[in-house]
């Protein structure tokens, strides 16, 4: 076995340890169509007539279950007294839902057909404590049971041993960004024919394409066809030599001897459509990038940043400015040119390269958001893992508008939350092996 297959062995029995090693917590709950089943087989949870937890004590028996098929959620409660049904009316019933994090919702019921149901609908995830407290006949009967689910629990060792780490969810600012595709040009202000004054044949060239030159600097010597002398003609400005246009022999008459470029800061032209323009503006932030190179949303803030690596050459680069120049028409084409201007002191930006551009079209400031890694789907909804010590518990989100680095929450998570941004993946892949089913 070569070496890369001892790594991947050695991968794959790490998770394989890591799922065997986590305890899930029990959960049981069931109705018709909601089931919260039994995780531990060797724990009977009994079951009354409409498949719901049933909790007895002496003659009388209440069962509890979950309702939510094309509805809200809400807990309907049958009671029993001798093994028949009991008028609902008759029973006074009070639910305390204690929650991972310290909430307790209180849970009132009233009369409806043959069962009691709950007020207010139950919020997800439906995993809590149970306490029932219940009147009937004069007497009080009080009952407490665990209905976990989506939850686990991972010692210290292990949160390290398999970098499972966390973030704070809070505001955040998202920006959004159109990707353009572009080429890089230099500035036409900055590039300058060099001519002779005095038409002549050109003796020497002292200059070849790709040379950095000086202003004033030696470009040729030429030797005037009407005096027969020599004169050197020289650089009018700094740059690069890209392009030669005339050789040795050649007669300058009427004619550029080479083209000079100043490409301390080039043009980065970009295509348009019109789905984009409509959305574009002077001023805009453009954060650019090789076209090769992943050009993402941003950094942790969901912006661009400027990024240049060296270790003796260039590996990548990203540059920022802002839109400059937007064409008043299209082409036929159906494109229009959008124009940046950025800083080439470096060199890397080199005419003629391809490349992208994120532009930040707008922003928003939302209350509360995740990071878009931390996401998994959980009973075919997006949802984050978050963590009380050592406790880890789903929730089911409700997401708003997303830039690509953050989205927005509308429901299912607390302010402040702490959840898991990194290798969320294996606190879903211990849950789901374990959690009971909770079809809707």
């Amino acid at each position: 076995m070569n070496l890369k297959s001892n790594a991947f062995l050695s991968i794959f029995m790490a998770v394989m340890a890591f799922t065997s090693m986590l305890f899930p917590i029990n959960s049981a709950w069931a109705s018709g169509d909601h089931g919260h089943g039994n995780e531990e087989e060797e724990e009977h949870v009994p079951e009354g007539p409409h498949g719901g937890r049933l909790l007895h004590a002496g003659e009388f028996e209440i069962e509890v279950t979950m309702a939510e098929s094309g509805i809200p959620p809400e807990m309907r409660i049958y009671a029993y007294y001798k093994e028949e049904k009991v008028d609902p009316t008759t029973v006074d019933l009070e639910l305390l839902l204690n929650r991972l994090g310290g909430q307790t919702d209180k849970v009132s019921f009233t009369a409806e057909d043959d069962y009691l149901v709950s007020t207010v609908s139950i919020a997800e995830p439906h995993s809590f404590e149970v306490e029932v407290h219940a009147g009937f006949k004069g007497e009080s009967y009080d009952w407490h049971y665990e209905n976990y689910t989506g939850r686990t629990e991972i010692n210290d060792r292990l949160l390290a041993l398999f970098g499972v780490e966390t973030h704070q969810a809070g505001k955040q600012e998202l920006l959004f960004t159109d990707t353009l595709f572009g080429i890089v040009a230099p500035i036409t202000a900055k590039q300058f024919n060099v001519t002779a004054p005095y038409a002549g044949v050109i003796e020497q060239l002292h200059v070849s394409i790709g040379d950095s030159v000086l202003k004033g600097q030696v470009i040729a010597t030429v030797r005037n066809s009407s005096t027969l002398q020599r004169y050197e003609v020289k650089s009018p400005a700094g740059g690069q030599v890209t392009e030669q246009l005339l050789s040795l022999g050649d007669n300058t008459y009427n004619r550029a001897l080479v083209r000079i470029s100043d490409l301390s800061s080039v043009w980065i032209d970009l295509s348009a459509f019109p789905k984009n323009i409509e959305k574009l503006s002077l001023g805009q932030k453009v954060t650019i990038g090789d076209d090769h190179n992943d050009q993402g949303a941003g950094s942790d803030q969901g912006s661009g940043s400027d990024q240049h690596t060296e270790s003796g050459e260039h590996s990548s680069a990203s540059a920022s400015s802002t839109i400059s120049y937007i064409a008043p028409m299209m082409t036929g084409g159906h494109i229009a040119r959008v124009r940046a201007v950025i800083n080439n002191d470096h060199g890397h930006w080199r005419p003629g390269m391809h490349i992208q551009a994120a532009i930040e079209t707008r922003s928003k400031q939302v209350p509360l958001a995740v990071r878009v890694d931390a996401l998994q789907t959980f009973m075919d909804k997006p949802a984050v893992f978050v963590k009380h010590g050592n406790t880890f518990e789903v929730r089911m989100l409700t997401l708003g508008e997303s830039d690509g680095v953050y989205t927005e929450v509308l429901e299912g998570l607390e302010l402040n939350s702490e959840y898991v941004t990194e290798n969320s993946y294996l606190l879903k892949a211990d849950i789901m092996k374990n959690a009971a089913k909770h079809v809707h």
